[in-house]
């Protein structure tokens, strides 16, 4: 046995956990995904999923993705930047750029791609990159990439921001990047005063909207929309993946930035092109989310209803404001114990351990789509309440 094999031997921490019959992931769903699933044999109230509005399994979108691929096939063999460019991917990228009230987007293989590749490219040595302590780990990723000075910023501390672009030559590219939803806690970021000290400190602001998409602003164009800053924001990311019912991501911009990200940024030059079904679907996706606004008054309707009744019931859930509700635990061990009593109880919810949050606020993350009732809600509420007082969690 080599050296690289002797050190992984050691590694045996998710053993523990399934040992004690806690062990929470890579469960097997047999079919669609939707506000009820089949896992292990076990049908499930799904309140796991990033698919806020639902259309995961709308018939639209499902024949959009099939005609695409008897047109195109099934793949593209190859990269965008020589024979992986489709009309499919051009007609996309012009409507989210139009979407978003930018000249340009380019379309990636996956959301993570758009992080981890503009952000190792757009800036420079002398350049900075400033982002908040709990942005996505695709940004991290990012920024590790990056040949930039990479600054921190305490979770949506304004004047810790300032501080942070005080320490800046006045002229370098500055770019603050942030999430515009926080994907574990559900709070959004304090864009309105992200874009006052952008304009005091000659900065650019990028935004990551993976978990607004869909669910906040006119049409679900997201929180630069919501707050009203849209055009003050110079770049936004956005995936596929959740309210888009697909895999794969963007980034939209002015003109000359994504000219040189199309020519530069590694993860969309050297990867192989989003599939023609995925284009498809979120394509489609993209078109029903702008007809049926009534989707995302739904999503809203049932998400107000749900964090009423976790307050009401004595959970901690934070600060959120989204769909995305955090129900704090507080303990690893038992933020394990409690999605493996959901599980058994028809209830899958996702656990939040280190390194996505501090040991001392490990939560599970219970999710809506616009597709949930309140019925359903209810029924994951008194589940969970039980749950959660069984266990001293609360009263």
């Amino acid at each position: 046995m080599g050296l690289l094999q002797e050190k992984y031997k050691k590694y045996r921490e998710p053993q523990k956990y399934m040992e004690a019959g806690i062990y929470p992931y890579f469960r097997e769903i047999t079919g669609k995904q939707g506000t009820v699933v089949q896992m292990d044999g076990h049908e499930v109230l799904m309140f796991g999923s990033n698919a806020y509005t639902g259309l995961t399994g709308d018939p639209r979108v499902e024949a959009a993705a099939k005609a695409a691929i008897d047109q195109y096939g099934t793949g593209c063999a190859g990269s965008r930047f020589l024979n992986g460019t489709l009309d499919l991917h051009v007609k996309l990228e012009k409507e989210l750029a139009a979407y978003e009230h930018k000249d340009e987007a380019l379309c990636f293989s996956t959301g993570f791609f758009v992080n981890s590749g503009v952000l190792s490219v757009i800036c420079g040595r002398e350049d900075y990159i400033i982002c908040d302590e709990r942005d996505h780990a695709s940004i991290v990723d990012g920024r590790r990439l990056s040949f930039a000075t990479c600054l921190k910023y305490k979770h949506n501390d304004m004047e810790d921001l300032e501080k942070q672009l005080k320490k800046c030559r006045p002229e370098a590219v500055k770019l603050i990047v942030v999430d515009g939803v926080f994907s574990m806690e559900g709070d959004l970021a304090n864009l309105p005063e992200i874009i006052k000290l952008k304009h005091k400190y000659n900065a650019s602001v990028m935004v990551d909207e993976a978990h607004g998409l869909g669910v906040f602003g006119s049409e679900g164009r997201g929180v630069c929309d919501h707050f009203g800053v849209i055009d003050d924001v110079d770049l936004i990311m956005g995936t596929f993946s959740k309210s888009l019912a697909s895999i794969g991501g963007f980034i939209a911009g002015d003109k000359d930035t994504i000219n040189y990200l199309r020519h530069a940024c590694r993860t969309y030059i050297f990867s192989a092109s989003n599939t023609p079904a995925a284009t498809a679907a979120a394509m489609e996706a993209l078109h029903i989310i702008r007809k049926e606004p009534e989707r995302i008054t739904r999503l809203w309707d049932v998400t107000n209803y749900a964090l009423k009744r976790f307050r009401e019931e004595g959970f901690e859930i934070g600060e959120t404001e989204s769909p995305i509700i955090p129900l704090y635990v507080r303990d690893p061990y038992k933020t394990f114990l409690v999605t493996k009593l959901a599980f058994d109880a028809g209830v899958f919810i996702n656990p939040v351990i280190p390194p996505a949050c501090a040991p001392q606020d490990t939560l599970v993350r219970f999710a809506l789509m616009a597709t949930h009732t309140r019925e359903q809600v209810e029924k994951g509420v008194q589940a969970l309440k039980k749950i959660f007082v069984e266990q001293g969690i609360i009263k």
